[in-house]
């Protein structure tokens, strides 16, 4: 996730990638994300299984700035956030829940 400015960049691993960009883009969970505004989805790597994720996440967050920019930039080369259309109706109760809003 990367912020508008293109500032900070925040990496991370979830097993509900849709539920957790959602909370990035709407500033649900507090802390690094919510404070920098991460909410353009810029890279996107999927794994069978948590633990390869986990170690790729470590592996990313090791990098220097420079190497994760070359990263985004060759799957990305226009950093335009992969999930500009996503969570537009869906909705968060005060449990945490996510549900999806359908159109009328």
């Amino acid at each position: 996730m990367q912020s508008p400015s293109r500032r900070a960049l925040y990496i991370g691993v979830t097993s509900d990638i849709e539920k957790r960009v959602f909370q990035h883009k709407n500033h649900l969970l507090k802390g690094y994300s919510a404070d920098n505004n991460t909410t353009r989805l810029v890279l996107l790597e999927s794994y069978s299984d948590m633990r390869t994720a986990i170690s790729r996440e470590k592996q990313l967050k090791a990098w220097r700035r420079g190497k994760k920019e070359g990263l985004i930039t060759r799957t990305n080369p226009e950093w335009r956030d992969l999930a500009e259309d996503w969570g537009k109706k869906m909705h968060i109760d005060a449990k945490g829940r996510m549900w999806s809003l359908l159109e009328e």
